[in-house]
């Protein structure tokens, strides 16, 4: 292998907590990286977290930094509203073509002090806040998104729709706001390839039996999640949507696993962490959790579990049958394994959801020509011995893009993955 091979770029695919952690190994290692993201900023699912399992940490305070040394790192070039289009050559020499979405907003001139989001005539659910509250067509997804500049959401704007509208652009007065900007093909040369791409949330509303998006009371584990934040929609106050405060929960795990086929694992520590903060912060809030498998491995995570328990949440093995009104309250009738029928009263239902690979990887991995599972994520070669690398020489998956998993595994694999291409020419 020659000297150049060994200096070749390497382009990471996602800039959640996996791309983010393979970024900055392979850059302090003196890598140059590329790291493209399909959002307007970086952190993935994670930065909509107000504290992560088992040790209730503060996920700000964990990912924040990462993010701020990325930015300034000179050997990552970061971009955003990204995505692939196309990949050609073999490891070592891969080319690979990126469409890069116009901003409308100039990334030096901002200075993100938000003057142009009130002029804005437009409001649409923000999706970032799992349409709990509004944005404007300019905007940042939520209070410490970074990098601190917003985007013009051109679906929405009005001035893209014909429309003569320049409110934005007469509110700022750093010049920032560029409606000359042009979507970019670029064209990049990288020697190895990390896909990043994370997961999203099955989709509960393809449920009927729950009564999501039709009784007010029940909500996705999301929407709970961006409730519980400080820099959510209700500033982590934890409310109904009629203002009061929840008495009772129900808490129902394993929404889509039937669907999907297959268990998430992670999910069920997700649902004692909303326990443990629903419980710190309405102490005598009586939350009950319907499980059909516990999914619990490992010492600190059985430890966690024991203080949920103890904390007085009640865990019951059942088939949740149906969700329904009863006066003020939701109606949650399930059938225990010994066939028995009952029904529960609560405030609020939350519903648990199954993990599932991240949009349009199928396409991803035709542009890649790498395998996925039967369940659609990102195959590795060899599962035992080499979890990180595909049957793709060059190109490596890490983080849930090979599957479900925690935040510790995904920095792991991140870890393995830089490790990797830094111990091989190319």
């Amino acid at each position: 292998m020659t000297d150049k091979k060994e200096s070749a770029p390497v382009l990471v695919i996602g800039a959640g907590v996996a791309g983010i952690e393979a970024s900055l190994l392979l850059a302090n290692s003196g890598r140059k990286v590329y790291l493209i993201e399909k959002t307007s900023y970086i952190g993935g699912n994670v930065i909509k977290f107000e504290e992560v399992f088992p040790n209730m940490d503060c996920a700000t305070c964990m990912i924040a930094p990462k993010q701020q040394e990325l930015l300034a790192n000179e050997n990552i070039e970061l971009l955003t509203l990204s995505q692939v289009e196309a990949v050609s050559g073999a490891a070592g020499d891969f080319s690979v073509k990126i469409k890069q979405k116009a901003r409308y907003i100039d990334l030096v001139n901002c200075i993100g002090c938000n003057a142009c989001f009130d002029p804005c005539p437009v409001e649409v659910d923000n999706e970032f806040e799992e349409g709990l509250n509004k944005r404007k067509a300019v905007y940042i997804p939520c209070a410490g998104a970074l990098p601190n500049v917003p985007a013009i959401d051109t679906e929405n704007c009005v001035r893209f729709k014909g429309q003569e509208c320049q409110a934005c652009q007469e509110a700022c007065a750093f010049e920032a706001i560029d409606f000359n900007q042009q979507d970019k093909e670029l064209e990049l040369k990288v020697g190895a390839i990390v896909v990043a791409t994370g997961f999203n949330m099955f989709d509960i509303g393809k449920t009927s039996q729950y009564g999501y998006k039709k009784l007010g009371g029940v909500y996705s584990a999301m929407e709970i999640e961006r409730i519980c934040a400080s820099n959510g929609p209700t500033q982590g106050e934890i409310t109904l949507r009629s203002g009061e405060a929840p008495k009772s929960v129900a808490i129902i795990n394993c929404v889509g696993r039937e669907e999907k086929g297959y268990c998430s694992a992670v999910c069920c520590m997700a649902a004692l962490k909303l326990c443990h903060f629903l419980k710190n912060k309405l102490p005598d809030l009586k939350i009950t959790q319907f499980y059909s498998d516990l999914c619990i491995p490992g010492k600190a995570y059985q430890h966690f579990y024991q203080e949920v328990k103890d904390s007085g949440v009640d865990f019951i093995r059942a088939e949740v049958t149906g969700v329904s009104e009863s006066g003020k309250e939701l109606a949650v009738k399930y059938k225990t394994d010994q066939g028995k029928g009952n029904t529960l009263t609560a405030d609020m239902v939350i519903l648990n959801p199954a993990l599932e690979p991240g949009a349009d990887s199928a396409k991803l991995a035709g542009m890649l020509n790498i395998p996925q599972s039967r369940e659609g994520f990102f195959s590795e070669k060899e599962p035992d011995l080499t979890p990180v690398a595909t049957a793709q020489d060059g190109i490596f998956i890490a983080g849930c893009a090979q599957g479900p998993k925690d935040i510790a595994e995904t920095i792991a694999e991140a870890e393995a993955t830089a490790g990797r291409i830094l111990s091989r020419s190319g």
